[in-house]
């Protein structure tokens, strides 16, 4: 009796790690100091790529970032960092890096292990109020991508208004 149970204690304590919690997810609430629902024009470097219909329906902006804060994550370096805003709220935060097994062991240190979308072919880490995403985009590269439930449903919300408006106008 004892050595069984002295086996599943030592298989819990090997099959979670202390620090682990998709809380650590909720709190940074993105990437650096760039925050899911934060205004898009406050952050350090972003420029107006281009004006866009988010799935054809809801006015967007795309943003380009590019400033010293942003250009690595450790010893990776970021090869591109994009914010996509909806009403200056920024609902999106995409960001391609060399491929390193290390950006991977990073995210799972912080937020535990991710889950595995087989068709999508995609980790994630998915939150209360946000989504990580984490694929390969090719050979050389990794896709990170946040992504914001509040501003996201905010853009539901502003739909269903507009329907209404609609169907009042009848």
């Amino acid at each position: 009796m004892y050595k069984y149970v002295l086996f599943v204690t030592c298989l819990c304590l090997t099959t979670t790690v202390p620090g682990q919690d998709i809380s650590e997810l909720e709190r940074r609430n993105g990437f650096k100091d760039i925050k899911l629902g934060s205004i898009a024009d406050s952050v350090k470097g972003a420029k107006l790529k281009k004006e866009f219909k988010e799935r054809d329906q809801f006015p967007a902006k795309l943003y380009t970032v590019s400033h010293p804060d942003y250009e690595s994550v450790g010893e990776v370096k970021v090869k591109d960092l994009e914010l996509k805003s909806y009403k200056g709220l920024i609902y999106e935060i995409r960001i391609v890096t060399h491929k390193d097994t290390r950006v991977m062991k990073a995210l799972q240190s912080l937020y535990g292990k991710a889950e595995y979308d087989v068709i999508n072919e995609i980790y994630f880490w998915k939150g209360r109020d946000l989504l990580l995403r984490f694929s390969s985009k090719n050979k050389q590269n990794l896709e990170l991508v946040y992504i914001s439930f509040p501003v996201m449903a905010m853009m539901k919300i502003d739909k269903e208004k507009k329907v209404d408006d609609i169907a009042n106008d009848f």
